[in-house]
């Protein structure tokens, strides 16, 4: 018997992550998969607790190469959309036959690089504006002090922005780092989205003030809860139900609860809101 929906309602988990060992790794790689994770198994995580639907994030480990995930997302007949990591010279033909398989959106894991790519290069500026045609989302994955410089460009495109991570702000200035403040004012204006995920990437700082200081910025409409499944690099500390523990600690108020939940991924991923 299917587990009752999570909260009541049609959650979304909107990070994590498939993997196998044996396919060709990224030269620019900052991790690598300890495990083969399977499609199979993290529709068994979501079926256990009662949640909807999930988005699977391309790692960093396998560059452009999005066989594995569009395989998924095969495997999971709709249940599922996709965040690819794309080729800044992507045409728009290929980002379409990426779009016919369940990907709604592009990755820019650019997090722990000595250098960024140049955002505001021809290249990345007709890729972003492809992504933004075809209703899609920009995904960044950066430290909040080098995001402070990032994230303003990437809103000029007119693709809703989508933050990993709650930022990744600086540990020591915490809701004062600048980048996080770039968050904040993203949110305020209503085209930047930020993932309550992975509390265990923020170097021990108390992830509370980041996300009240979220909810005072633009209620649960631009908020979404993540898990970061299978947890890469924390395989053998963090556990799903933690995740689903933390979302329920951080924001006890029911109603809230479900716009984070469920109303706000279903609106920007295109998944039916009322299916729980």
């Amino acid at each position: 018997m299917a587990a009752a929906p999570m909260d009541g309602v049609a959650a979304v988990d909107c990070h994590a992550h498939v993997m196998r060992r044996d396919l060709p790794l990224a030269s620019n790689r900052h991790s690598a998969p300890r495990h083969d994770v399977t499609v199979e198994q993290y529709l068994a995580e979501l079926d256990a607790r009662g949640i909807a639907h999930g988005i699977l994030t391309a790692p960093s480990f396998y560059g452009s190469n999005n066989a594995l995930l569009l395989e998924a997302l095969r495997t999971a007949s709709g249940r599922l959309r996709g965040t690819a990591i794309v080729d800044a010279h992507t045409d728009a033909a290929a980002l379409e036959r990426l779009a016919a398989q369940g990907v709604v959106g592009i990755r820019l894991n650019w997090v722990k690089r000595p250098e960024l790519p140049d955002d505001r290069s021809p290249e990345y500026r007709r890729l972003f504006r492809h992504v933004r045609d075809l209703g899609w989302h920009i995904e960044v994955y950066l430290e909040g002090t080098k995001l402070a410089h990032v994230l303003p460009r990437l809103r000029e495109h007119g693709a809703p922005v989508v933050v990993d991570h709650f930022g990744s702000p600086s540990p020591a200035k915490g809701v004062q780092c600048k980048g996080f403040q770039e968050v904040l004012r993203g949110v305020r204006a209503g085209d930047t989205y930020v993932k309550l995920s992975a509390p265990y990437r923020l170097g021990g700082a108390d992830p509370q003030p980041y996300v009240d200081a979220l909810l005072d910025a633009g209620g649960g409409h631009r908020l979404m809860w993540a898990t970061d499944w299978p947890f890469v690099g924390f395989e053998d500390s963090i556990t799903y139900d933690q995740c689903v523990a933390w979302i329920r600690a951080w924001i006890p108020d029911a109603a809230a609860r479900a716009t984070v939940l469920a109303h706000t991924p279903a609106r920007l991923f295109g998944f039916d809101a009322a299916r729980a």
